[in-house]
């Protein structure tokens, strides 16, 4: 049965002050970093979406409120690490709820000064003053590019072109490649979002049965968000039958296929940080023999893959190990004509496996970082945590034969490199399918 609740752990103040120190020390002094929080989203007429914090923004400061911006000044003798923020005002808190305001940002998040953010115009042209060079996320919000040059060169008229950064630089580079490893407070929020998610994919397989709609499939996947106080990190997927031949598939609302599969690809994020599940399982609760027979396939693939997560691998080597694999399975059922390198070297198997095994994993589901180097498959290395996730989705073109038509399995874990042996976070939901039968059954 899903576990216990979980109580939230925020990452320690000390983790964001580390973070805005160790990006100071890549940008050198004479520099300046801007960064903006995510603006808050009308849905439609007087309402908004959830606030979600812009996760650059979230990663260094651990602040999540709209309307404020980070300012750092490495070697700045009156303090290195500002934020712009809303004060506190007691009568838009009665509606809106509480705000930190200037003093609590100071004293909770460790920043060195605190300003109002309606005084953004006046204050931070005079902050570039001593900056030769001024980092922020070039191209992401067009509105601020241009008030970050207007600024400039409003500072620099003024100084007749004396003062004021002569040099704007993109700070995707350095804050993403920051972000790639995951340090010990991440890793356990990670954990949890995992152990969350995992539970929720569970509770999915106890209640599904014959008759059932994906929409409540779906309901019973946010119940257990919910009751740990978590959002999901993404739309859901869960389609039923030939719904999981599209891989984007997101109405969730059909009727399941009472002898068919449905395929869900879920999950919760906790402090920010997401995890990402999928699994593939029968209605009914118990495979056929073609249903088992595909999904083997692609439980292989998932193994294989995982035992390339190492320290040293190149990142493509786990997809390659699951390609073979797949291949191999889908030219012993007679799927796929001919040899298993032929099918692989001219990409025959994208019929059936069209998408790649797995991507970066954090504050964001599809996590920034590179995925290659000076034009080469980068290495992994100790606490990255990314997704391996191998499928077959099968259609039902006339070369097919029919017991294998309408076949689309997905199985995805999140995957931490470590030392040796790959750590999968979220083993805690089972795959292979006597296991799944099982808890179906339970």
């Amino acid at each position: 049965m899903p576990g216990e609740i979980v109580t939230t752990v925020m990452i320690r103040p000390e983790e964001f002050s580390r973070r805005r120190q160790r990006l100071m020390a890549e940008v050198g002094e004479h520099s300046m970093v801007v960064l903006a929080a995510a603006p808050e989203r009308p849905r439609n007429g007087d309402t908004f979406y959830p606030y979600r914090q812009d996760s650059d923004f979230l990663y260094l400061t651990g602040f999540n409120e709209p309307e404020a911006m980070l300012v750092l000044l490495p070697g700045r003798e009156a303090g290195e690490q500002i934020l712009f923020c809303r004060e506190r005002d007691p009568d838009r808190e009665r509606w809106d709820g509480p705000r930190l305001g200037l003093d609590g940002a100071r004293e909770q998040l460790g920043f060195d000064d605190a300003f109002p953010i309606t005084d953004l115009d006046d204050i931070l042209p005079g902050l570039m003053e001593g900056c030769s060079r001024l980092h922020h996320l070039v191209g992401k919000d067009a509105g601020l590019d241009q008030r970050i040059i207007g600024w400039r060169n409003r500072l620099r008229a003024e100084s007749k072109g004396e003062k004021g950064p002569g040099e704007i630089v993109s700070l995707e580079h350095l804050l993403h490649e920051q972000r790639l490893i995951k340090s010990r407070d991440e890793r356990r929020c990670m954990a949890r979002a995992a152990r969350i998610s995992a539970d929720a994919m569970t509770r999915a397989m106890q209640v599904c049965k014959r008759g059932m709609n994906e929409a409540e499939l779906t309901a019973e996947l946010f119940h257990e968000y919910q009751r740990h106080g978590c959002p999901p990190a993404y739309l859901p997927i869960v389609a039923g039958g030939t719904n999981a031949l599209v891989l984007h598939y997101i109405a969730n609302n059909q009727p399941l296929p009472d002898d068919g599969l449905v395929l869900i690809d879920a999950g919760c994020e906790f402090e920010g940080y997401a995890a990402d599940i999928s699994r593939t399982f029968p209605v009914n609760g118990r495979f056929s023999a073609p249903q088992r027979e595909i999904y083997n396939i692609v439980l292989a693939a998932q193994y294989a893959a995982i035992d390339e997560v190492r320290p040293g691998r190149p990142f493509q080597a786990f997809h390659d190990a699951a390609v073979r694999v797949l291949v191999e399975g889908l030219v012993e059922l007679g799927l796929l004509p001919g040899d298993v390198d032929t099918n692989i070297e001219q990409g025959l198997f994208r019929r059936f496996y069209m998408h790649k095994t797995g991507h970066w994993l954090g504050l964001d589901v599809h996590d920034v970082g590179d995925y290659r180097i000076d034009e080469q498959s980068r290495v992994l290395e100790k606490n990255m945590v990314l997704t391996v996730e191998p499928g077959l989705y099968i259609g039902d073109d006339d070369d097919i034969p029919a017991h294998f038509r309408n076949i689309g399995i997905r199985i995805e874990d999140d995957v931490r490199v470590t030392e040796g042996e790959p750590e999968v976070l979220t083993e805690r939901v089972v795959k292979a399918p006597d296991d799944i039968e099982q808890v179906m059954r339970g």
